[in-house]
């Protein structure tokens, strides 16, 4: 973790109502390169609307989103992603039938910036192939890129959906709960791919697997009915009194 880093995304008062219901409420945080930020809290915190207002799914009733010096705040999210964005989400997102290969490579021309160019065969632009194959590599499944989608593990799928994004050229990534279903080795396998990552990215994680979080995080933030409640170090966090009685329960989070 670089402390003394300026943030590429950075949050003042974000705020989200739905009706009389206030599901972000004056949110502030920073996220830094080479950093991984766990946002954490029980069901109903407003973790995923947090993760929504970052990536443009949703606008902010109040509040800013700063990307580096821009302010993005109410961007569209494909506006948000060409500028250095990428997110997951909390239930796979991939093309099942298309091969591990294709669906990077799909999000590669993406950031083509012409439309024109998707009327040139697609397999002749070896620098969109390029692109794809880097990113299978970067998750580790370069020697499944032939494979369908669906012929892949759970685990597998959510690194092809990790992979998608990384072909987009992210500065920050947005993961909303990429350990969820998985079980003991898959998680392991995540957390380690995202160690990797975070050395030359920023990156926000959405994740209830307390173990997995531990692991991998420089900073916490904890939320609570909208509200960051404990923001800081794993440690600074674990010592909480705030937080063990509100989350985690005091023997989970002391849990080593």
């Amino acid at each position: 973790m670089t402390e003394t880093a300026a943030p590429v995304l950075r949050t003042r008062g974000l705020a989200r109502h739905f009706g009389g219901l206030a599901a972000v409420k004056d949110v502030s945080i920073e996220c830094r390169m080479r950093e991984v930020h766990a946002v954490i809290g029980p069901n109903g915190a407003g973790k995923t609307t947090l993760i929504n207002l970052l990536s443009g799914d949703l606008r902010p009733s109040a509040g800013s989103v700063i990307l580096g010096d821009e302010d993005i705040t109410g961007l569209e999210p494909h506006r948000i992603s060409k500028l250095g964005v990428g997110r997951s989400y909390q239930k796979t997102n991939v093309f099942l039938p298309f091969t591990a290969f294709e669906n990077c490579r799909l999000a590669a021309q993406s950031r083509l910036k012409s439309s024109m160019r998707f009327f040139r065969p697609a397999l002749s632009d070896q620098d969109l192939n390029a692109v794809a194959e880097q990113a299978l590599i970067a998750v580790g499944l370069d020697s499944k890129g032939g494979l369908a989608v669906a012929a892949l593990s759970h685990g597998e799928q959510r690194q092809v959906e990790i992979a998608m994004t990384l072909a987009t050229n992210p500065r920050v990534l947005l993961l909303d709960e990429p350990l969820a279903g998985m079980g003991a080795e898959e998680s392991a396998r995540i957390v380690e791919l995202l160690k990797k990552l975070a050395s030359d990215h920023a990156i926000l994680l959405v994740e209830h697997d307390m173990d997995a979080v531990f692991a991998v995080a420089d900073v916490l933030t904890v939320m609570v009915n909208g509200m960051v409640l404990e923001s800081g170090t794993p440690e600074q966090v674990r010592s909480s009194r705030a937080v063990q009685e509100a989350y985690l329960g005091t023997e989970e989070l002391l849990h080593e």
